[in-house]
């Protein structure tokens, strides 16, 4: 019984693999467009990853009807009870996918939760849908019924000769019959749980399945492909999407109040054809450098030096859009600041269209790649670094020797000294130009260093200190080897913190000092534009300057949210969320919107704000500002929400 059970749960879920292969080709037949620029072969691979995401999707789908099958019934009226079940729950994957069909065209993604957020208005229009779109229900018919044709019922077994199984022991009515059957269906069963669990969380890698895994692969909009309805709709249940905001009623009144920045206009670009390379360094605040703290201890006495006499250029006022690693990513590559409670990689919006460095370099020729030390999977990186252009991603299963290196701290992935030392020779093994991004990890909690490090290091009141001047110490060396590598003299240098982190400055312990990072641009022998001071800037600004420098157009593809600091007609603004109130910082005022829709406005100082807002403000800039801030987020929210944020 055990063997025959087992045989039909594949054939039965065979059945509902090929469904959705045929769902995800009429998919791709009715999206063409979208998918025309990738080659066949890339298309096949689409295909081929689909088949993770549908295992997945429908094991989940299905549970249920998984737990009836385990009844051990082979009566006909309970197998039919059981296909009703299988019809049921498949019918609803099946429609879900049908509808995308059409809705992808509307929303430019998979339909996640928005039966749960728009359940109403789609209750309102099903007639007006049904008359419209009423052909699909042709295909869901025949996928239907031939999910109940084709599917396979147990065979009856003959009635054999009770007196031989009898005496051989294996009569269903004997004691040792009893145990064997009974054992076979236990065995069977907890087989079946694990392979269960196995195919939910798409295998044994560290993170469960997410939508993003799909978007790995490039061109990155195949992810699409990938994916099913099935498996974006069931990983939304559950998921609070943040409110939608309707401060502004007229779309120009949004486009005027959101003070968006177009690209500078500029004769000749500074630096035309160069290399980027961008350095994300793990927790490292302003508060633990020397030069933004005079008279102050720090603990990174080389990126000073390179600020100083080694020809970088330090912006001052310079601020995170989050508190969090993962919320870094998007800043950085794609200019979306975390406005939102929870991070964009995990949230049900990843699929919505965003463009990063990535793409938009790759294609003016650039190869572009990301590294990151840690676990192939941390915080979902290697899926966002595919859906912002990456073409190549670097974990620590790519590193000689991953876990088992030398070089593994044992924790979370390789120390930033050799790790950047790999990354100097992964570089020089790039075609040029390129845009490489590398994310540090050793100042990150327990805070380990490496043994010949132990006790030699400056030490503060504070676990992180020694391991920023270690993180320091890793830069100074990568330079070091860098400037002996053919790419170095033609490659821009950015250097800027993911977030801040632990704190012993009272003047860094408020909402605004939380937030303070340095950001320091380097390119060999070449001096860069002059900054307009004063200057705030943000992480969301850097691929604005980027591509300022570079002499590149955006063609749509920057997010309104940050400009470049070279731009001389605005003196810049930074955007987070903090406390669950809206914080919008110029060079003047910083500006509060709270949960309650209040606006307050605070005096500017470098990481220090008041406790309290001014009593008097000026009434102007509160609703210039304020309506800025409203606009900034309302533009964040419903755009991801609807997937406007490039219309």
């Amino acid at each position: 019984m055990p063997t025959e059970f087992l045989r039909l749960l594949v054939r039965r879920f065979a059945l509902l693999l090929g469904a959705y292969l045929l769902l995800r080709a009429g998919f791709f037949g009715l999206n063409y467009v979208v998918f025309q620029g990738a080659s066949a072969g890339q298309v096949a691979l689409a295909f081929w990853h689909g088949f993770r995401f549908d295992l997945s999707a429908l094991l989940l789908l299905n549970i249920p009807w998984l737990l009836l099958s385990l009844v051990p019934s082979q009566g006909r009226n309970w197998q039919r009870l059981v296909r009703a079940v299988y019809l049921l729950l498949n019918g609803f994957g099946l429609l879900l996918n049908l509808v995308d069909w059409e809705y992808f065209r509307f929303i430019g993604r998979r339909t996640s939760n928005e039966l749960s957020t728009i359940g109403d208005d789609v209750q309102r229009q099903a007639g007006q849908l049904l008359l419209s779109y009423w052909w699909l229900l042709l295909p869901f018919g025949v996928l239907l019924a031939a999910l109940w044709h084709f599917y396979p019922m147990p065979r009856l077994e003959p009635q054999a000769d009770s007196r031989k199984l009898q005496a051989d022991g294996r009569h269903p009515g004997s004691k040792k019959g009893k145990l064997t059957v009974w054992g076979g269906q236990l065995a069977a069963i907890v087989l079946l749980a694990g392979l269960v669990v196995l195919g939910i969380r798409g295998g044994l890698q560290l993170k469960p399945l997410r939508t993003g895994a799909a978007f790995v692969q490039q061109p990155a909009v195949l992810g699409h492909l990938a994916l099913n309805t099935t498996f974006t709709f069931l990983k939304s249940l559950g998921y609070a999407a943040p409110e939608r905001k309707s401060y502004f009623d007229s779309p120009q009144q949004l486009r005027t109040a959101l003070a968006a920045r177009p690209l500078p206009q500029r004769p000749a670009a500074p630096l035309p054809g160069r290399n980027v390379v961008i350095l994300i360094l793990e927790s490292f605040g302003s508060e633990y450098t020397g030069i933004e703290n005079p008279g102050r201890r720090g603990y990174t006495p080389f990126f000073d030096s390179l600020a100083t006499h080694g020809g970088g250029l330090l912006l001052p006022d310079h601020y995170a859009n989050g508190r969090r690693s993962i919320e870094a990513l998007p800043a950085v590559l794609a200019g979306l600041p975390s406005l939102m409670e929870g991070s964009f990689i995990t949230s049900d919006f990843q699929t919505a269209e965003l463009h990063g460095l990535g793409s938009i370099l790759a294609g003016h020729g650039y190869q572009t790649s990301l590294f990151h030390g840690a676990q192939n999977g941390t915080m979902g990186f290697n899926t966002f670094s595919g859906m912002t252009g990456m073409q190549q991603y670097f974990g620590l299963d790519e590193y000689p020797g991953a876990a088992n290196s030398p070089d593994f701290d044992g924790h979370w992935g390789i120390f930033d000294e050799p790790y950047l030392q790999y990354f100097s020779q992964q570089l020089s093994r790039q075609k040029q130009p390129f845009f490489s991004t590398l994310f540090t990890l050793s100042a990150h909690e327990p805070f380990g260093l490496p043994a010949k490090y132990q006790g030699k290091l400056p030490t503060g009141t504070l676990a992180i200190q020694p391991t920023i001047a270690y993180t320091d110490l890793a830069l100074r060396r990568f330079f070091a080897t860098a400037r002996q590598q053919p790419w170095y003299a033609n490659t821009l240098f950015i250097l800027l913190a993911d977030h801040t982190s632990q704190s012993d400055a009272p003047g860094y312990q408020n909402v605004l000092g939380e937030y303070k990072i340095p950001l320091l641009l380097f390119a060999p022998g070449q001096p860069l534009p002059a900054v307009p001071q004063p200057r705030i800037s943000q992480q969301a600004d850097v691929p604005a300057t980027v591509l300022d420098l570079l002499g590149l157009p955006a063609d749509g593809k920057l997010l309104p949210f940050g400009s470049s600091v070279f731009d001389t007609g605005t003196s810049g603004r930074a955007l987070f969320l903090s406390g669950g109130s809206y914080w919008l910082v110029h060079a003047d005022y910083v500006t509060e919107l709270t949960a309650d829709n209040q606006v307050r406005l605070y005096p500017y100082r470098r990481h220090a704000l008041p406790a309290t807002p001014l009593a008097h403000s000026n009434p102007a800039k509160l609703r210039k500002y304020g309506n800025e801030l409203k606009a900034c987020v309302q533009f964040y929210l419903n755009g991801l929400a609807d997937n406007t944020l490039y219309k």
